[in-house]
């Protein structure tokens, strides 16, 4: 496999037509000049040591130099095989909610962005196991399917806010079974699924649900994102003002954490709950109990040993340019005493 490390220096190649443009009228600026103190002929008579190709050679020479040295700098790289890499680790899928209620501010800076700080850490933490992402409201959508790569997590975790579910609601059950559905069939008891959310307005039975995947082996644990007492939800307008959502009365609206629904829900899918404050997220005391879970080897492959060019690009670049510094735009002695063209006296 082929690829460039530092593929924004190949935008330099695009210099050379330019180049190449400003050196042509460049000589064509010296042959006026010249043009200018009489006959080419008796021009070429007082200066019969001065080469027009040496010039347009010491120009070529400069810029392959050049070309060498962008892609040189580009670093071409060799993936010198693909390895099959056994992986030992549990599958987690992370199912964030993602409705206005998790705008609230009880959680600094508000309860979405504090719980993906919380996810990006816990990506941080893992090693071999493979995690996927679910966003949900009042739908459930899979935003990461299940992988390894913990780069495209942090991805695509980044683009997660609150306008990507367009129905609002809290069908925690719905990414309940959305999440049952993204593992890979066949082997038990190294799955878990982590609900983060506030629980409120819930919609479907997610107790029940969360009692389904436990007996199929897969544990749920649940995260509260919010206080008790609850927050007003913000609302926006402009960069500098904002109000706060309110009811058909003009009453503003409070959003509370549902503690007792997350409560059960871990219980039935016989997880950990853990509420979060303003000091932590909660995900230490579940990462402990997914490390207590087993381990089940997976295959995985990837292109690994990439070996770097770049050196032979800019030994060639230097090899040119030292060459360029023993090319003189006059004539060498020998050549002239060739005297291939000159009329006999």
């Amino acid at each position: 496999m082929f690829r460039f490390e530092n593929t924004y220096f190949l935008y330099g190649l695009s210099l050379i037509p330019v180049f190449v443009i400003v050196f042509f009228f460049m000589l064509r600026w010296k042959k006026r000049a010249l043009n200018k103190f009489g006959e080419s002929s008796v021009i070429s008579r007082l200066l019969p040591n001065v080469s027009k190709s040496r010039a347009v050679f010491k120009f070529v020479v400069l810029m392959f130099a050049f070309a060498s040295l962008m892609i040189g700098l580009a670093n071409p790289q060799i993936g010198s095989k693909l390895e099959k890499v056994q992986r030992k680790g549990v599958d987690l899928i992370v199912a964030l909610d993602v409705s206005n209620s998790m705008l609230a501010e009880d959680i600094k800076p508000n309860r979405l962005i504090r719980a993906k700080q919380a996810i990006s850490k816990l990506v941080d933490r893992l090693q071999n196991d493979r995690i996927g992402i679910i966003v949900f409201a009042g739908k459930a959508y899979t935003q990461l399917p299940i992988t390894s790569d913990y780069s495209a997590a942090k991805m695509f975790l980044s683009t997660v806010n609150t306008n990507v579910v367009s129905t609002q609601g809290t069908a925690i059950g719905s990414a309940i079974e959305l999440a049952e559905k993204s593992f890979s069939k066949g082997e038990k008891n190294n799955k878990a699924i982590i609900i983060i959310t506030d629980g409120e307005n819930h919609e479907d039975d997610a107790i029940e649900q969360a009692k389904i995947v436990a007996d199929k082996g897969i544990i749920v644990h649940t995260i509260g994102m919010g206080l008790p007492k609850g927050a007003p939800i913000p609302v926006y307008k402009n960069q500098y003002s904002k109000d706060y959502k309110k009811d058909n009365s003009e009453n503003t609206i409070i959003t509370r954490l549902n503690e007792t629904m997350l409560q059960q829900i871990a219980a039935a899918g016989k997880g950990t709950y853990v509420r979060a404050n303003n000091t932590k997220a909660g995900l230490n005391k579940i990462f402990k109990e997914i490390n207590k879970m087993e381990k089940v080897e997976f295959d995985s492959k990837i292109f690994t040993d990439y070996e770097d060019r770049f050196q032979y690009f800019i030994a060639f670049c230097l090899f040119l340019l030292i060459l360029e510094v023993f090319i003189f735009e006059k004539k060498s002695k020998w050549a002239g005493k060739l005297n291939l063209f000159r009329e006999k006296e």
